[in-house]
């Protein structure tokens, strides 16, 4: 009789929390579709707002990061659609909208970098991880390792001569392949979990040669850089630039994309 009433008790209780998560994700759609509305309707500050709270709540999607850049940037607010587009970028790296319009929104900041030239292998290499986020070049990985496994069951299995020899070497390209993507896909994975980069959002600050306001001043930065971060000590970032000053700033003017 006890154990009837726990198995109850335990079904009633997942049928709860079942419920709760469904109406969770109807509360969201709702909200998405409210913020959709106020945006195509030009109230974009209700369109932010709804767009937050959806954020707020732990989604995270490129479409979400994109459409809160728009927002954003109809409202004047430069810094946080350049926060937004690049978060979205992360997520979707080639994606042509997101590209053309952060660069839309980047010329509104003052502070011009030129970037360190890269050898071009390095170019190169990153041209292609970037040609996909981590879960399609996870997925291909998979693919390509699944192959492989086919072709070496042909090339234990066959009798022909002729397709032992296809299957071996088609084989090392697929494992090859394989390798290759899944160290693509971890290196996309690590950008968005490691979240190195910061857009600074102080109007104007003076970049320090250590963590102290009584260090030397190096140089200048204006709101909406991008910077990266290599380093943290107390309320103080270390931060690097893509034309190789490096410098410390207080933690309170940049914003983690």
């Amino acid at each position: 009789m006890m154990a009837m009433h726990l198995k109850k008790y335990g079904l009633f209780l997942i049928g709860f929390v079942s419920f709760l998560h469904i109406s969770a994700q109807d509360s969201i759609q709702v909200l998405w579709e409210r913020a959709n509305a106020f945006y195509t309707t030009e109230e974009y500050q209700k369109a932010l707002s709804a767009y937050e709270q959806i954020r707020e709540s732990g989604q995270e999607s490129t479409r979400l990061y994109y459409n809160l850049g728009n927002a954003y940037y109809k409202t004047g607010d430069i810094n946080n659609a350049i926060l937004n587009y690049e978060r979205a970028k992360l997520l979707a790296p080639q994606d042509p909208d997101i590209n053309f319009n952060l660069e839309l929104a980047n010329q509104h900041v003052v502070t011009e970098i030129e970037a360190l030239p890269q050898p071009f292998f390095l170019r190169w290499r990153n041209r292609i991880i970037n040609l996909y986020p981590a879960d399609a070049w996870a997925g291909i990985s998979i693919g390509a390792f699944i192959f492989f496994l086919g072709l070496l069951g042909l090339f234990i299995f066959s009798r022909s001569s002729f397709i032992k020899k296809i299957s071996f070497w088609f084989g090392i390209l697929a494992i090859v392949v394989s390798g290759f993507t899944f160290s693509f896909a971890a290196r996309q994975k690590e950008k968005i979990n490691q979240r190195k980069h910061a857009i600074v959002f102080c109007p104007r600050i003076t970049v320090k040669s250590a963590p102290a306001e009584t260090s030397t001043d190096l140089f200048l930065l204006y709101e909406g850089v991008k910077v990266e971060v290599s380093d943290s000590v107390n309320t103080w970032k270390e931060i690097k630039l893509p034309d190789g000053n490096v410098g410390w700033l207080p933690d309170s003017c940049i914003v983690r994309i």
